[in-house]
């Protein structure tokens, strides 16, 4: 690297660090395991979806609906992480300060909401787009209102909870094209 360069990158990893070290400050300050919030994130938003799904997921296509449940978190996650880092929102309260997100959000209560309707609508042979739609329009005009009344999340700038119900849409479409994809693939290789 050129002299230069290095120097601008030593920049950004320096603020990097320390934005690092101002999350972590804060959670210990106002997000920490003494607040209501944190025990709501935790329980209801992580472990329960966690517990949901060990009980009700389809053990003979475990498989299956994991990795369609894994490509969902992965691209909400990218999201999450994107409209995060450009301040577009927040929040303000987190289940751990290293990862900037939700993780509870991210990594559990969506995916897991998400791999229900496929596994539902893929056993009872209904229209998978119509309720991952309806699923989408839940999660973006009913979930996130309540998470900013109750300051669990905030909008910043010029987002409004329609962002959402696009991202979840394209998310859902693309995380099942993906899937489709992979079956394919599969089932290609068999023969």
């Amino acid at each position: 690297m050129e002299k230069e360069q290095l120097e601008f990158y030593e920049k950004v990893r320096s603020f990097t660090e320390e934005t690092t070290q101002l999350r972590t400050d804060y959670w210990y300050d106002y997000s920490n395991l003494s607040t209501w919030q944190f025990w709501v994130i935790l329980l209801f938003m992580f472990i329960v979806p966690l517990v949901v799904l060990y009980f009700f997921i389809d053990r003979k296509k475990i498989f299956l609906i994991g990795f369609y449940g894994f490509n969902i978190h992965v691209w909400f996650g990218y999201i999450d992480s994107w409209g995060n880092n450009k301040g577009l929102w927040g929040y303000p309260y987190e289940l751990i300060p290293l990862i900037p997100g939700s993780l509870s959000l991210d990594a559990a209560l969506i995916p897991i909401l998400f791999m229900l309707v496929y596994q539902w609508t893929h056993h009872h042979r209904k229209n998978y787009y119509l309720y991952s739609i309806g699923l989408s329009l839940i999660l973006s005009f009913v979930l996130k209102p309540i998470l900013v009344m109750h300051n669990l999340f905030v909008l910043h700038k010029w987002v409004h909870y329609y962002h959402f119900f696009i991202a979840y849409c394209l998310v859902f479409l693309f995380s099942k094209l993906i899937t489709n994809i992979f079956i394919t693939m599969q089932k290609k290789g068999a023969n």
